[in-house]
């Protein structure tokens, strides 16, 4: 199994934003990726809830969405938007969207922890402002084994990545828009840890530069080991990493430490 994650830099504009992720996707394809991973937000990127009400849509009418579709059916790839801005009766969600080889939508996950911190005064954000919480926490089934969904913030609740391990998870996913401050002290460590406790494989496709709106995220997309090591990184830049794993590997850690079978 060959994973791709992406590293890209999105903003309010929904066209260049597709443009420059559809590259990317493509770019992972030629590199003979199986699953192809994109950072949170990867559509668009705003708080700005009267605009994003005003022009977006629901997740099957997404012209976003509708184009990765394409892309799937086409070359017969599983691609995980790691997150678009969907809206639905009048309310926004952060969701993850799973296209599988037939074009198809296979499931969606709703970010369920809202980023809601007050790190300075200069730096505070409401993102229960803007979305709508998602309230259940999913796994799927791939052909190589159970896929677990998060997004960004909910890295921090490991209730969360504990839950997807007891379902049978053996691969998270952390599609993130991490910002930069709390990126270069805890990305590295939280990662790691979420891998190691659950001896699941980690892929965590991320943001990476300064928004148009002045926000700066960190970067350093990776996917890691069930037992913590980072198998690839990308620390900087627009671009994809591309890695094959054995997918029985978590199964053969679990079974030297039987931790996932205590409470």
């Amino acid at each position: 199994m060959r994973v791709a994650c992406v590293q890209v830099l999105t903003d309010n504009n929904l066209e260049k934003n597709l443009s420059k992720v559809k590259k990317l996707i493509l770019k992972a394809i030629r590199l003979k990726a199986d699953l192809i991973i994109t950072p949170e937000v990867s559509s668009v990127f705003s708080f700005d809830k009267k605009s994003l009400l005003k022009k977006l849509t629901t997740m099957q009418k997404d012209s976003f969405v509708i184009e990765i579709r394409k892309i799937a059916k086409k070359f017969k790839r599983w691609i995980l938007i790691g997150s678009i801005t969907s809206k639905n009766n009048g309310k926004l969600f952060n969701r993850s969207v799973l296209i599988n080889p037939k074009g198809n939508i296979q499931t969606y996950y709703d970010k369920i922890h809202m980023f809601d911190v007050k790190l300075n005064k200069k730096e505070q954000y409401f993102e229960s402002r803007t979305f709508t919480p998602g309230k259940q926490i999913k796994v799927t089934n791939l052909p190589w084994g159970k896929l677990g969904f998060s997004i960004c913030y909910d890295l921090r609740f490991p209730n969360h990545y504990r839950s997807m391990a007891k379902k049978g998870a053996s691969f998270l996913t952390v599609p993130a828009n991490f910002l930069l401050n709390t990126g270069r002290r805890h990305w590295h460590s939280l990662l790691r840890a979420r891998a190691i406790e659950n001896f699941c494989y980690i892929f965590a496709p991320a943001q990476y530069g300064t928004h148009y709106n002045g926000i700066k995220v960190f970067g350093h997309s990776m996917i890691i080991s069930p037992d913590g090591e980072i198998l690839k990184e990308l620390k900087k830049g627009e671009g994809v990493i591309v890695q094959k794993i054995d997918p029985k590997l978590p199964f053969v850690l679990r079974g030297k430490i039987p931790s996932l079978t205590k409470n």
